[in-house]
């Protein structure tokens, strides 16, 4: 994969700032014409330095006024109990990120929830009932200070 030069680099800072920013007004604001910005975004799309548009939603609009970080240890270890515990967790739409990290436990869950109730369901009725599972210890937003999905690239 070849590296990235600057213009690629502000491509990818502007769609990060708005992914609906049409190719004329990339254009426009690089100082170049359209079809070279659709071949450079191509490219980046093909490459895998974008892998997805979205949009981000207000989760406190939608209901979601409680989020936990949920540190999970399991009992056992082997790749097995690991797998099996990885693709059960995709299954939990209250776990909106979930990271295999060193340390104290083995994974660490984002969970959204709309109160305490629904959260201890989750808890209760959800996460402990998956095998292997040995120790949960959860932490909760009092307030978000930053919260982003830029990654600096210029």
């Amino acid at each position: 994969m070849k590296l990235l030069d600057p213009t690629d680099l502000r491509i990818l800072d502007l769609l990060q700032k708005d992914a609906k920013l049409t190719n004329k007004e990339i254009a426009f604001k690089l100082g170049m014409t359209i079809t070279p910005v659709y071949e450079r975004i191509k490219k980046l799309e093909e490459n895998g330095y974008i892998s997805k548009y979205v949009a981000l939603v207000d989760r406190e609009k939608l209901g979601y006024h409680l989020v936990a970080f949920c540190n999970v240890s399991l009992k056992e270890h082997s790749s097995k109990y690991l797998s099996v515990f990885e693709r059960e967790i995709h299954s939990i739409d209250e776990v909106i990120e979930c990271y295999h990290i060193a340390g104290l436990f083995d994974y660490l869950l984002k969970v959204l929830a709309r109160d305490m109730g629904t959260y201890q369901n989750f808890i209760v009725n959800k996460l402990a009932k998956l095998d292997n599972i040995g120790n949960v210890q959860s932490s909760f937003i009092m307030t978000e200070i930053k919260y982003s999905t830029h990654i600096k690239t210029v």
